[in-house]
Parts: C-alpha cells; structure tokens; sequence
C-alpha cells in the first residue's frame, strides 16, 4: 500500500483528539468518517465541525468554498462497522487502555478492508501491544498526534518489530500529505520521542516546586525567556491534560514498582480534585472568569 491509494480515513473515538484528527483530514482532502460509542461525544464533534469550518471562512482563513468540500468530506456515523467499510487508514483515537484498544482492534480486523492500515494514536501505549489482536500486525502501527492536532504539526510514527516498512513509510506520507511533520522511530520506546524529552523537563520543573526552590510563574518563566520554549512546563501540562500525565506516571510505576515514577504529590492533588488543566477551567493555572489569560492556582 502507498500513499496513492489512500483515498478514506475512518477516525475512532470522537473525544478532544479524534475530532481534531478527523477535521485535519477532512481539510487535507480526504473523505473522512468519524464514530464513537457515545453518541453525545458525536453530537459534539459534528457541532465542533460545523463552528470550526465557519470560524475559519468568517476570519478569512478558509474560503468558504473550502469550508463547504471539507464539511461535505466528513461523515459522522453511530457504529464502527460503517465508519471503517471503505477505509483505507484507520486511526484510533479511543481511550487509553489497552484491555479496551485489544478488543477495538480484533474488531478493527473484522470491518475495515483487509489492505487497511490501522493505526493507533496512543501517546503510552505500543502498537506491538496491540497488533496481535488482528490478523494484519504488520499494518498496526503509532501514528501519535499531539493536542491540539488541528494546530500542533507533529506527528510520531513509531515502526516496531512487527511494522513493515510499506506501512511506516506510508503512515509517514500520510502524515505529511496532512501538513503535518513526522518523525520516524526505529523502535519502540515507553513514552515515545518528544515525551520522553518533555517528561524529563516535567519532573525537574515539578522537583523544584516541591522542594520550593520556585513558583509555578517563574519556572515558566524561566524556560520561556531562558531556554526559547513556546511555553513553560506547567502551562504546557494544562495544556495536554494533568489527568493525560498522571496516567502515563501510573503505567510507569506500574510497569517497574519505582517509586520515583509515581506522579509528584502536587499533580496527584490536583487530578483528584478534577482540576485537569484548560478543559475543565483550572490546572496549575485557573483560566475561570477574570483569570481566563491564567493565573496560577
């Protein structure tokens, strides 16, 4: 398979990244279908679509003939049989267990078209993990997006030991036929390339908080003015979602009984509390009412 035969894209899971993928490919020219079990999430991710497409025209960013190609593109369907009968590439967007990614890939197996590439947009979980539920684990592979994927251009496409090069190599085309900017994993590692990196700045920004060496404002600052990045780590954190790195801390300890993995107390706080970050008003920041620039909590 290359990238010339991929004509539709069969997104699963219609949650904050889901949709965002499936409005990339919409956008990128590709008929796309969307689903997930719940219905209400659908609903959501088809109004998103709609204001998205409209925004963009109305601030001149997409002409309105555009708006219309890429809306006429998407498909918002209620069973996963449907959404993936035509599908060329298939990303999974669902959540992040793997009980739960096991069964949805044998089924994943069983609809889509036998020459269909499936791929996981799994940011913890490897593909090796998941590829022997189908008959096809050569064509299983991370195809990783990072959030917000309708502005973040990277993407992680990580070729484990059972991923053929036909399929790497074209998951990378794709992702740039996307306007996205892959990068190629030779092998498979826990936590991937860019959170690898990430999660080292994450516990020594969170080591100097716990030890009171400096604030949540001035350690941002700090990598902001100092080291070039866009955004400190704790603004960065509200961005991606705290729950998204408690999770990926708990399968760390999980995995080697280290405690040192465990999530640093202030975070673990926080998560329980249900401050999550952006999506729900308050993280490190609180983004609620006069604060929505983001003050720290």
């Amino acid at each position: 398979m290359t990238i010339d035969t991929i004509r539709n894209i069969s997104v699963i899971g219609a949650g904050n990244m889901g949709h965002q993928i499936a409005l990339v490919a919409a956008l990128a020219g590709y008929d796309t279908s969307l689903t997930d079990v719940d219905s209400d999430a659908l609903a959501r991710a088809e109004a998103h679509a709609g204001t998205y497409l409209s925004e963009r025209v109305a601030k001149g960013r997409l002409s309105e003939a555009d708006g219309a190609a890429a809306r006429g593109r998407l498909r918002f369907v209620a069973t996963l049989a449907d959404c993936v009968a035509e599908a060329d590439f298939v990303v999974e967007a669902a959540v992040e267990k793997l009980d739960v990614k096991r069964r949805l890939f044998a089924d994943l197996d069983h609809f889509a078209p036998r020459h269909a590439i499936l791929a996981t947009n799994s940011s913890a979980i490897v593909s090796s993990a998941v590829a022997s539920s189908t008959k096809r684990p050569d064509r299983v592979v991370n195809m990783h997006f990072f959030n917000p994927s309708l502005v973040m251009k990277l993407v992680e496409v990580v070729q484990g030991p059972h991923v053929s090069d036909d399929t790497a190599q074209t998951t990378i085309a794709l992702a740039r036929a996307l306007g996205k900017v892959p990068v190629h994993l030779h092998k498979e590692v826990d936590g991937f390339l860019l959170n690898r990196i990430l999660d080292a700045v994450f516990r020594e920004a969170g080591w100097l908080l716990e030890m009171g060496v400096a604030s949540i404002e001035d350690i941002d600052l700090a990598c902001v003015h100092g080291a070039g990045h866009p955004m400190g780590p704790f603004r960065l954190l509200d961005l991606i979602g705290l729950d998204l790195q408690h999770l990926m801390a708990m399968e760390r300890f999980e995995k080697t009984g280290d405690a040192a993995e465990l999530p640093m107390p202030q975070l673990a706080a926080r998560v329980a509390a249900g401050h999550l970050g952006q999506k729900t008003g308050q993280g490190w920041y609180d983004y609620r009412g006069a604060n929505r620039g983001g003050k720290a909590a």
